[in-house]
């Protein structure tokens, strides 16, 4: 299915992007795996054999140089997945301004430029799949969360309007829209949880992170890293614009 496709995955030194790179690269592909954590990027880029790129890409110089390194690598790119993120838990009037701008700058200005980079790429050679990592944070909103749900959501509209643009040349892109999974960025989040919502940390998950959903459970990132393999089988040629969820029946009611 991926054999020898060149893949870029952000955020794939842990968690979603990591299960990501994994699972591709098991089907054949030519992974690129991009994160700020040189350490530990470098390790797991070595043990599944994929090259990797270190850089801050809330900068534009790093998106630019992310794109040109897969290119100088391979020639060419095929499939992008936007997963790097992180997430602040604070209400709206204690929201750092700086702590904004850089969520913003990352989880939405990288993919935009990231998929402005690739583009050309996908265009000439009429073939393309775009992933954007979103959340079910992407279709609703929940208190404390104000720059990553106003990112996630600005994310869909880039989703959407890739997928118009795209179709004619062949490149689909579709956001992904998990409830919770189980990642260092989601455990990261119980301490602030707890504070913000006046209860103590082991009642988070419980009380707050699977309270609203119907399968009472955490995702796995593989689960995740599943569909987006999915989303760039012949299947999934005709699957574009979707916001695709996996939110154990969050969203239905």
């Amino acid at each position: 299915m991926l054999k020898d496709k060149v893949c870029i995955v952000t955020g794939a030194a842990s968690g979603i992007g990591l299960a990501v790179s994994e699972v591709f690269a098991q089907d054949g592909a030519k992974v690129v795996m991009a994160d700020v954590n040189e350490a530990k990027l470098k390790e797991e880029a070595e043990r599944i054999g994929a090259v990797y790129f270190t850089g801050d890409l809330s900068k534009q110089e790093a998106c630019k140089g992310l794109v040109d390194f897969a290119a100088e690598q391979y020639s060419k790119v095929d499939v992008l997945v936007n997963v790097a993120g992180i997430q602040t838990v604070s209400p709206i009037d204690e929201f750092p301004e700086d702590k904004w701008n850089f969520m913003i700058d990352l989880m939405l200005t990288a993919p935009f430029l990231l998929t402005k980079y690739c583009w050309p790429y996908m265009k000439e050679q009429g073939w393309g799949r775009i992933i954007n990592l979103g959340s079910i944070h992407g279709l609703i909103a929940s208190e404390y969360k104000v720059a990553y749900i106003a990112a996630k959501h600005g994310l869909g509209g880039l989703t959407r309007t890739a997928a118009v643009e795209g179709g004619q040349y062949g490149i689909t892109c579709n956001m992904i829209c998990p409830s919770y999974v189980r990642t260092p960025l989601v455990d990261k989040q119980i301490a602030d949880q707890a504070k913000n919502h006046g209860i103590p940390e082991e009642q988070v998950i419980s009380d707050i992170m699977l309270t609203k959903a119907f399968v009472k459970k955490l995702l796995e990132p593989k689960d995740v890293a599943e569909t987006a393999k999915f989303l760039c089988s012949d299947t999934g040629d005709y699957i574009t614009g979707s916001m695709f969820t996996i939110d154990c029946g969050w969203t239905a009611s």
